[in-house]
């Protein structure tokens, strides 16, 4: 009986845990997530795609659609009516956001209420260019009361496909569209 005993108070005796290793992981973790809360945020950007109604509606001569076509060889920024107002041409193997981003300015100065724009891509364009074209006409960087601020050009973006090709456009260009700068 006294075996008994023993034995019982053996599996009775609560066994000590050792939360140790857990506090550690604990105490490393928790900074580390705080701090890369900090540095990660995420952009979002808008877009409002084009449906098929404004296709069917009335036509509107006095209103302008501002268009920046992506082609392989070059940006043309157009008024979407078939007039070319730039066409900017590769330089050294890249497009030219730059130069884009120049005429974006120049467009918002001549119409400062206009905030809407239209930005056509071939099939083969990539993320990249699309981003980079995104952001020359959304906004650009200036210098207000010493600070650098991104002002506002066209935040309201639509996406569509390029019409006809490269040899459409090519063909309007070459017969005379020309730049109207």
């Amino acid at each position: 009986m006294d075996r008994i005993r023993k034995k019982r108070q053996k599996h009775t005796e609560a066994a000590d845990l050792d939360v140790t290793p857990f506090m550690n992981l604990m105490i490393v973790l928790v900074p580390v997530l705080l701090l890369s809360m900090v540095f990660t945020h995420t952009t979002v950007i808008d877009l409002n795609f084009p449906t098929g109604e404004a296709a069917g509606g009335e036509f509107d001569p006095d209103a302008v659609h501002l268009e920046v076509a992506v082609y392989n060889d070059r940006l043309v920024v157009a008024d979407g009516r078939g007039g070319v107002i730039k066409n900017l041409p590769k330089l050294d193997g890249e497009h030219n956001f730059n130069e884009l981003s120049l005429v974006m300015q120049e467009l918002k100065r001549r119409m400062p209420e206009k905030e809407d724009i239209t930005v056509l891509l071939q099939e083969e364009t990539d993320y990249q260019t699309l981003v980079s074209v995104m952001d020359k006409v959304r906004s650009y960087p200036t210098v207000q009361a010493l600070d650098v601020v991104q002002a506002e050009l066209f935040p309201v973006i639509s996406l569509g496909d390029t019409p006809g090709g490269n040899e459409e456009v090519a063909a309007n260009t070459a017969a005379g569209a020309g730049d109207r700068s």
